[in-house]
């Protein structure tokens, strides 16, 4: 499998345990049993989130840069 490929990928499962997170924080929030450790919860995918979506976002402009060509 190739990186990128690999990196897409896992920032389509980390996107669904985001919304998984959430919704399971919405649903302490209706049922009135808010703890502080699902708040929290969606916190490490979001982080992750972040990451792999950056190198989603700079991976044309890097494979521009690599390859010696001029930009318009």
């Amino acid at each position: 499998m190739n990186w990128n490929n690999l990196v897409r990928q896992t920032h389509r499962w980390l996107a669904i345990a985001f919304t998984v997170a959430v919704i399971a924080n919405i649903v302490a929030l209706v049922l009135k049993k808010q703890a502080v450790w699902v708040g929290l919860m969606a916190l490490p995918p979001l982080a992750l989130l972040l990451l792999t979506g950056l190198y989603l976002f700079v991976l044309p402009y890097a494979t521009k840069w690599g390859s010696g060509r001029p930009t318009d």
